[in-house]
């Protein structure tokens, strides 16, 4: 007799064919011995009663073992916000989990279907709006979101509710997270974090389109130690490249981003190179001897208000810089190269903004002239990465505040680091030559949400600080330019634009020495947005 761990189609089925089997034999015993022993009526009869028999045994069984799995266990008691297949698994193991220091007491879920669904013994008790009554009924303390696919507005809605319920806020991990390994346990479970509140958007990818763009390739990342780049390369050695080479200027960088990737970091071995965009030469022999298929250029400086007191720091990495490498890839025969931009690049107005600007329109010359194909990537910020407010703002609230915040009604673009990169990786495969690919980034969320978010998270009270907006910022950002024509594509999170295109031959002679004139090049270069 096959066993399961559940009750399920499958085990009513083995149930009736084992039956069924058992008629059949005394139906033809039977009809051989003519009804003499044994009437040809019981057969039949003992099928039906032995099926439900059967069925009923298991189900005594099996509601004792959940009862005796529930009742009486020392743990903290957890309403379980999901009755689907994720939380119906999770208090399933968790019961049978002698480990376990969660004890499952009710269900609450939204769909009004399941509003006497029992499972293991643990019923649904009522909806997310109900939580407060189910709470001070069940003397539950935790609350669990067993929806692995929860977006960031479900999510603050669940806090929102908990708080009311006096109930501490627990989490799956994403569906894909789980899916390949095992059914959710209670160890998989932690608390709400602010990726959680922002972020947590799920990305449908092209696949076959991706391995086909990737697999046995040969692909250079600069920049590679980065938030970004380093993040690019984790996902790119996903798909088996022929070669993933890491280009940075900064050795500990490089020796995180190989151990992050193997495992181990003995910084040896001919995929890591040490050099500086800014030197034309040293690029240009790298790429030579190299020879990638594709090209991911995400070094860049980025930090706003730094860049206002340095333009010519900007002007020498961010335009020459990749003037270099879109150089140097040509000469090399690069099939694809992708450029990381900014949504700063959009109707810019700082030195940042210009200069990843001129940095797309560098781009779009080089899909103009050359061969292959050359697209930019255009995106807000991303949760997490070296130099956001998500660190700042964590340290700030570390060291007991205040929290700093330019102005009350700044709004900014956020998403998350692996979501960022995996749009990247498929703008790179289905970009056109010479556009620029405008990621979905969602709705603007305001900082100061951000930081009282983080404070709440932190259980501590922090005072904010208003600072004042500082030169070159605005209070929101815009993906498009003005005159910029929206162009769709083959994925729903992505939009296409082009851009003037910029010859390196009409940038001004770098001035090393005067801000003035290298902040006028940058206004005069980078402020062209529709007209060709």
């Amino acid at each position: 007799m096959v066993r399961h761990v559940r009750g399920s189609f499958e085990e009513v089925t083995s149930v009736t064919r084992a039956a069924v089997f058992t008629g059949l034999v005394l139906a033809a015993a039977a009809f051989l011995l003519d009804g003499v022993l044994l009437p040809r009526s019981v057969p039949f009869i003992s099928v039906a009663v032995a099926i439900v028999l059967m069925l009923a045994s298991r189900f005594l069984v099996r509601s004792y073992r959940s009862r005796r799995a529930s009742q009486g266990r020392p743990g903290e008691r957890v309403i379980v916000f999901g009755a689907g297949l994720a939380g119906r698994r999770l208090v399933h193991n968790i019961l049978h989990d002698d480990q376990s220091e969660l004890v499952p007491v009710a269900f609450v879920d939204d769909d009004r279907r399941k509003r006497r669904l029992k499972v293991e013994g643990v019923s649904v008790l009522g909806t997310l709006h109900e939580l407060p009554a189910v709470a001070e009924r069940t003397g539950a303390t935790h609350l669990v979101v067993a929806v692995p696919l929860a977006d960031g507005d479900l999510l603050r809605q669940v806090r929102e509710v908990a708080e009311q319920a006096d109930l501490h806020v627990k989490v799956l991990p994403p569906l894909t997270d789980w899916l390949t390994a095992s059914d959710p346990r209670g160890s998989d479970l932690r608390d709400l974090d602010l990726e959680d509140l922002l972020g947590r958007r799920a990305v449908q990818l092209d696949q076959d389109a991706l391995r086909e763009h990737l697999t046995g390739k040969v692909v250079l990342v600069t920049g590679a130690g980065g938030s970004i780049g380093s993040e690019l390369c984790r996902q790119i050695a996903a798909f088996a490249p022929a070669r993933l080479i890491l280009l940075d200027r900064d050795e500990s960088a490089l020796h995180a981003a190989q151990l992050s990737l193997s495992g181990r970091a003995l910084l040896e071995g001919e995929d890591l190179v040490l050099a500086n965009i800014r030197d034309e030469q040293t690029i240009r022999a790298h790429l030579a001897e190299l020879r990638p298929d594709i090209v991911f250029h995400a070094a860049a400086l980025k930090h706003l208000s730094l860049l206002e007191r340095y333009p010519c720091e900007a002007w020498k990495t961010n335009v020459l810089g990749t003037r270099n490498v879109l150089q140097a890839a040509a000469e090399a025969g690069v099939g694809t190269f992708v450029n990381i931009s900014t949504d700063k690049a959009a109707s810019p107005t700082s030195v940042l903004g210009y200069s990843k600007r001129m940095a797309e329109r560098l781009t779009a010359h080089y899909a103009r002239t050359q061969p292959g194909r050359y697209v930019s990537v255009r995106f807000g910020n991303v949760l997490g990465s070296r130099g956001s407010v998500i660190p700042t703002f964590t340290e700030q609230i570390r060291q007991g505040g205040p929290v700093t915040v330019t102005h009350p009604d700044v709004e900014r673009y956020f998403m998350l680091i692996p979501e960022a990169c995996q749009l990247v990786l498929q703008a790179g495969a289905i970009g056109r030559d010479g556009q620029v690919m405008v990621l979905d980034m969602g709705t603007p969320v305001r900082i100061v949400d951000v930081a009282r978010e983080l404070i709440a998270l932190s259980g501590k009270q922090v005072d904010i600080h208003y600072t004042g907006l500082r030169t070159g910022e605005k209070l929101t950002e815009v993906l498009f330019a003005d005159g910029e024509t929206h162009v769709e594509t083959a994925h729903p999170l992505m939009t296409a634009v082009d851009v003037p295109d910029l010859s390196p031959d009409d940038l001004p002679a770098p001035h090393t020495t005067s801000d003035s004139h290298t902040r006028a090049a940058f206004v005069d270069h980078g402020s062209a947005a529709g007209r060709s």
